[in-house]
């Protein structure tokens, strides 16, 4: 039978399908609309699982955040190439899995795959649907949701969007300004903490414990090693807690003396680097 160009183009906005896939659905259905639509969602079903072996480490970190400020998402989108993560389609999807994830706030994983997605399906489907769609792999690694109690949550995606911040701050002055040089820097210098006492006790007595065998073998005598040891974990604090760390737009200054400078407190943070 014959199909009109009429006919695959509205299938084609209905499914985001490509025209010739759309095409061969509606003659394969005799032009029924409805067991075309059925069919490229099979379509797409079998694509899903013929890659699910596949690895998908490419993709985007996205953000979104609430009216108020209070509150904050990341998620990290997955595909298998950067061309596709380059592809309008699928920034768009990634966009609006983030507002999905910041209006239902899911509390895990599977909580996020069984949400509602664009009014007929889950999220779950959508992921299955576009890996139809695209023809690789797409999935959620991972997501993240901060809410300030006494402040906002300040968010930051890196250009190209291959790393994701969220920064809770409180206090006085420009709190969009000051968190966002925060999470500048916490995109740069990757700190493994906010605080000192949040550091893990295991990372603290390894460090110690390296230190302690370097100055042993350098020969320095026992009675100063633990001094030594003391002063590289000072350093090692200096370098990895965010607090302590040089500010690095001032490096006269740490961190937390530029905050006090500003008025403002940094509570926490949540870092995310796309494959990671």
């Amino acid at each position: 039978m014959s199909i009109s160009a009429k006919d695959v183009k509205k299938l084609r906005d209905v499914t985001g399908v490509g025209m010739m896939d759309c095409k061969r659905a509606l003659v394969e259905t005799e032009g029924d609309f409805d067991a075309a639509i059925d069919l490229l969602r099979t379509l797409g079903q079998k694509i899903a699982a013929k890659r699910s072996d596949r690895e998908a480490k490419e993709g985007l970190v996205v953000t979104a955040s609430s009216t108020d400020g209070k509150t904050a998402i990341l998620v990290e989108v997955n595909c298998e190439t950067d061309f596709v993560a380059r592809n309008d389609e699928f920034q768009a999807f990634a966009a609006q899995i983030g507002a999905s994830v910041l209006t239902h706030r899911p509390a895990d994983a599977d909580a996020l795959l069984a949400l509602e997605f664009d009014g007929d399906s889950t999220v779950a489907d959508a992921l299955t649907n576009m890996t139809g769609k695209i023809g690789e792999k797409i999935d959620l690694r991972r997501h993240a949701i901060a809410t300030s109690d006494t402040g906002s949550i300040v968010s930051y995606i890196h250009p190209g969007n291959r790393l994701g911040v969220l920064v809770d701050i409180s206090g006085e002055g420009d709190l969009e300004h000051i968190g966002r040089d925060v999470a500048m820097q916490v995109a740069a210098l990757n700190p493994i903490a906010t605080r000192r006492e949040e550091v893990d006790s295991s990372v603290t007595d390894k460090e110690v414990k390296i230190a302690r065998e370097a100055a042993l073998l350098d020969g320095k005598p026992a009675h100063i090693v633990d001094k030594i040891a003391t002063g590289k974990l000072e350093r090692y604090y200096k370098d990895h807690v965010l607090l302590e760390q040089a500010f690095v737009k001032d490096s006269s200054q740490s961190v937390k003396q530029m905050l006090a400078a500003a008025g403002a407190e940094v509570k926490s943070f949540v870092r995310f680097v796309l494959g990671e």
